[in-house]
């Protein structure tokens, strides 16, 4: 089992995929650590491609992460694609507070970086204008890949709303085959 999770920023694919990964046994990839360097620098296009590629070898992860930059290796490995495909107020609201609990406690993401209220608020690079400007072309990108003949060996799962993701972990908790 190979699952992809995929949604706006903020959305909650992280969290996500790091309950599926505990569920079933797998690796837990977060796209993010392998793109991002210090200072919110991007790492080269191929460093970043050789990293995905070391990291999905094997026959069990869930990989977090939109970067078309990998998808060609990525989509072709993967078996499952959970789509976060909730309302922007949902994806907004959730966004909003993330970045404000990451901003005040200063935690640590990927490479010792840390979100601030300045860069959140009035910066160009602000994962809140991000999310915002980006949510319809997301929604489109994703129901286009669904329907596109390549991925046709993809079981999708679009969750709507939250709760439908906590339905979703409960029941592959249920399962004996996970």
């Amino acid at each position: 089992m190979r699952y992809l999770v995929v949604g706006t920023s903020g959305a909650g694919k992280s969290t996500l995929a790091q309950a599926l990964a505990g569920l079933t046994a797998s690796r837990y990839i977060e796209l993010d650590a392998l793109y991002w360097g210090p200072d919110w620098q991007a790492v080269p296009t191929e460093q970043f491609r050789q990293r995905v590629a070391l990291a999905t070898q094997g026959e069990r992860w869930v990989a977090d992460g939109n970067y078309s930059d990998v998808r060609d290796i990525l989509w072709p490995q993967a078996s499952h694609v959970a789509w976060l495909n909730y309302s922007r107020f949902t994806v907004f609201s959730r966004l909003l507070w993330r970045t404000l609990r990451h901003s005040i406690t200063r935690q640590r993401l990927s490479h010792g970086n840390r979100e601030s209220l300045a860069m959140a608020l009035f910066s160009k690079d602000s994962i809140l204008l991000w999310a915002w400007t980006t949510y319809a072309n997301n929604q489109r990108k994703f129901a286009a890949l669904r329907n596109d003949a390549q991925f046709a060996h993809l079981q999708w799962l679009e969750i709507r709303k939250p709760s439908e993701a906590a339905e979703m972990l409960q029941a592959i908790a249920a399962s004996p085959q996970r």
